[in-house]
């Protein structure tokens, strides 16, 4: 299992980009969040299986058809399992 804690950037708010991603996690049965940043990037935890975790990594350099991704930084950290789900966080 793997956590990883993603900072997007380019255009990505305003493409339903979080609603996107949360469909996308789900599907991989990754648990988590994401939100939008005050300085117009998104910010993300997924947790679940490695290879599922490496295909929303991939997701996320593409984003949705309307967004353009320009950066994806992705930061390891420890799994902690304490995620039930994936949601969208305000």
């Amino acid at each position: 299992m793997r956590r990883v804690h993603v900072i997007i950037s380019g255009k990505v708010q305003g493409v339903c980009f979080r609603a996107y991603t949360q469909e996308t996690a789900e599907a991989l049965k990754l648990a988590g969040w994401v939100r939008n940043l005050p300085k117009g990037g998104v910010e993300a935890v997924f947790e679940g299986p490695e290879e599922n975790i490496a295909k929303m990594i991939e997701w996320c350099r593409r984003g949705p058809r309307f967004a353009k991704v320009d950066s994806v930084v992705i930061k390891d950290e420890p799994y902690t399992g304490e995620f039930d789900r994936f949601s969208i966080r305000y």
